[in-house]
């Protein structure tokens, strides 16, 4: 936000989680102060019955990185959901819509079955990938058996990136880890305090709420959910939402350590050189 007033700057958001409008305490979503003191675009503009995906954030992005700029205003990335960001710079794979049957057939096989079927139609992906990756053996799968190409063959065709159109300088937060464990605690208890039960018990009372939205699996919205349900006390809910967390932060840290460029700059703090950045990604 100090960036962004310094620079005429407009705070993008590139988080899956916080694209929702239903969880501003649970994803930490900027502040109703936040977003008062600086432009924000793309925080809580889904609603809880809809699936967001990594191509229809780009989309949006792109249109809101054309609109910052024609307006003389520096768009600024903030987020975490690496997928997204790689997606709208490296655009995505055209695979085509998938077979509504293969897709079914595909999801309901055991994910050993699936992997022994991707090993036959796809050898080079099923090496590629977990055999017990549940999400990635089925899509791989669904994709050979609904395009009869395989998915890497589509993944090299991707389309829509603008990597080759924008002045990008990234920045990437990698702070001491034992602080980040530390930090992501107390948030939990903050959030449990300040409204966060609040927002899953809305969000179980919800009627027409499919049970398998991806809304219902944001960290902390089970763990909150169980306790409501009796199946656990509080502190209990709260234990597994901060292990939940630290889990994904990890997850998190390594990624964002490994899989982007060598040549990103890393830091534990941004100085204020780094903080000039035409396209900042935290």
């Amino acid at each position: 936000m100090a960036l962004a007033e310094s620079a005429n700057g407009v705070v993008i958001n590139a988080d899956a989680t916080q694209a929702y409008a239903d969880l501003r305490i649970l994803s930490a979503r900027p502040t109703q102060a936040d977003e008062a003191r600086v432009p924000h675009r793309l925080f809580g503009y889904l609603p809880a019955d809809e699936a967001g995906s990594a191509a229809r954030w780009a989309a949006a992005a792109r249109g809101e990185i054309a609109a910052a700029h024609a307006a003389g205003q520096l768009p600024i990335l903030v987020g975490g959901t690496g997928l997204y960001l790689r997606t709208l710079l490296d655009g995505i794979a055209p695979v085509p819509d998938i077979d509504p049957a293969v897709r079914a057939a595909v999801r309901a096989m055991p994910v050993a079955q699936a992997h022994d079927a991707l090993v036959r139609l796809d050898p080079a992906g099923a090496t590629r990938l977990n055999p017990a990756d549940t999400s990635r053996v089925a899509r791989a799968l669904e994709v050979v058996r609904s395009t009869g190409r395989p998915l890497a063959e589509w993944q090299a065709a991707r389309e829509g990136g603008i990597a080759d159109r924008v002045a990008l300088r990234p920045l990437i937060l990698l702070p001491d880890r034992a602080t980040l464990m530390a930090r992501c605690d107390a948030r939990l208890a903050t959030m449990f305090d300040g409204g966060a039960v609040e927002e899953v018990r809305a969000l179980l009372a919800r009627p027409g709420l499919n049970p398998d939205a991806p809304v219902l699996r944001a960290i902390g919205v089970p763990e909150i959910a169980g306790w409501l349900r009796g199946a656990w006390e509080r502190d209990e809910a709260l234990a597994r939402a901060q292990l939940a967390t630290r889990r994904y932060a990890k997850r998190q840290y390594t990624w964002f350590r490994n899989q982007p460029p060598p040549d990103w700059p890393r830091a534990t703090e941004p100085t204020p050189a780094q903080c000039l950045p035409l396209l900042l990604l935290l």
